[in-house]
């Protein structure tokens, strides 16, 4: 028997409604924003005023809005039926924009989702969560958070509210820590954190439909020969990545390599261990 449209289904046979895309002006929001019509039947397209592009297909809305705003927010997500939230500050930089864009702004998300009675989220986590560990370490989602800069912490954040939005309103969230998602890696460090556009989207399908998720924790990387990462807690999502960094290691390796004692080289986090701090001018 066919299902009713806007039953979830990790085949999908049956679509959402009205899927709520965030950060769609970004680099992954790019990407994947035609990608995202196989899983709904509109899709409401948002980023800030003055960068959210100005095409729509004829599934598309688009909708511009401040994640910092809560009524703004809490517009934006009314009549929606699941969120991929991508928006805010992806790199590392002062607290106070940290602060607005991923602290309050995804504060504001999880409490419009609950006025709505929105039930599914796709959060945009990043691997900066555990940033402090070092690249001869392999983890998996019950590892101790080590977030190592405002941005991982921001992120440790939002996952501490998929935890208490799921345990307290039944909202449901995958999130997903983030390595590198690119056309290709583009130095030694993201050869192991390196995930395709099409193993993302694999891997953001399953989060929106695989069904009795609550609050689940995987770590978005493809299938490369050497990770730091161990998905076993997230095994009930079904994924398996299918594309390897492997096809651009001559590349990688031609170029002169970071020295040894180079966070770069050591800790997971990479560069962002070191940025900052951000003193006032």
């Amino acid at each position: 028997m066919e299902q009713d449209k806007g039953t979830p289904s990790v085949d999908g046979v049956a679509r959402f409604g009205r899927l709520l895309l965030t950060g769609a002006a970004g680099g992954i929001g790019r990407a994947i924003r035609h990608r995202v019509a196989e899983f709904a039947e509109r899709v409401r397209i948002s980023d800030l005023p003055g960068v959210l592009p100005h095409d729509a297909a004829p599934h598309e809305e688009l909708v511009p809005c401040d994640l910092a705003n809560r009524q703004s927010v809490d517009a934006l997500a009314r009549d929606c039926d699941a969120i991929v939230h991508l928006g805010g500050v992806s790199v590392e930089r002062p607290f106070e924009e940290i602060l607005e864009a991923n602290i309050k702004g995804v504060f504001n998300l999880y409490e419009a989702a609950r006025r709505q009675g929105v039930k599914r989220i796709v959060f945009a986590s990043s691997n900066h969560v555990t940033g402090f560990y070092r690249q001869d370490e392999r983890i998996d989602a019950t590892a101790r958070k080590r977030p190592d800069g405002y941005y991982g912490l921001s992120k440790s954040f939002g996952e501490d509210m998929a935890q208490m939005y799921f345990d307290r309103y039944g909202i449901e969230t995958v999130s997903i820590r983030i390595g590198s998602v690119f056309p290709e890696p583009k130095d030694r460090r993201m050869m192991a954190s390196w995930m395709s556009y099409d193993d993302y989207h694999d891997l953001l399908r399953r989060s929106l439909f695989t069904k009795e998720v609550g609050h689940t924790i995987v770590f978005g990387m493809s299938a490369n020969a050497h990770t730091w990462w161990d998905n076993r807690c997230a095994a009930h999502l079904g994924f398996v990545p299918r594309d390897s960094s492997e096809q651009f290691r001559d590349k990688i390796e031609a170029t002169p390599p970071p020295s040894p004692t180079d966070p770069v080289a050591v800790l997971q986090g990479g560069a962002f261990t070191t940025t900052g701090p951000f003193d006032p001018v």
